[in-house]
């Protein structure tokens, strides 16, 4: 029988990227409409503007959020080209350093050396990308998953302040 976990940090991506949409939604929205509905304006205007916000923000926020995890994931993508590199003209040395990164970690040397060289024969660079730089397949920047994530609730958070447009009493209602 498999032992099966399940642990929130390979979520982290596209979470950070929903609360900060969430939370942008509501109070940008919300902002904007409390800006229209104090000029006097007609509850169809509050209401167009409100939705115009939605959408503007939702589209604003998965843009920015792309380019922003495009960025971090060009980087990682930068930082395993060059482990390639570094693996393929210093075997040696990249083994030390792994040896000594799990020495760090409190393996005793010869095992230490033992652990590094087995790693490194099944799969150099993923040991490093996960030893050394703490890169992992599942922690991975998504650009698209982060922007879709971003916009959707973006998205929801504004359609709460419009939704109170639509259900708050009118001047003339009261």
């Amino acid at each position: 029988m498999k032992h099966r976990e399940q642990h929130l940090s390979g979520r982290i991506g596209w979470l950070r990227a929903a609360v900060l949409g969430a939370n942008d939604g509501i109070v940008s929205t919300a902002s904007l409409v409390v800006g229209v509905a104090s000029a006097a304006s007609s509850r169809q205007a509050i209401l167009v503007a409100g939705i115009a916000g939605l959408v503007a923000g939702a589209l604003s926020m998965a843009a920015g959020e792309y380019v922003s995890v495009s960025s971090q994931r060009d980087t990682e993508r930068a930082d395993l080209e060059r482990e390639r590199w570094e693996l393929a003209t210093q075997p040696k040395a990249e083994e030390d350093e792994l040896t000594a990164i799990y020495r760090r970690r409190g393996v005793e040397p010869d095992l230490a050396r033992s652990v590094a060289r087995q790693l490194m024969a099944k799969d150099a660079l993923a040991a490093h990308a996960r030893d050394e730089l703490g890169l992992t397949d599942k922690m991975a920047a998504r650009p698209l998953q982060a922007a879709l994530a971003s916009a959707a609730t973006f998205a929801a958070g504004a359609a709460l302040p419009i939704l109170t447009v639509v259900v708050a009493p009118g001047a003339s209602d009261a």
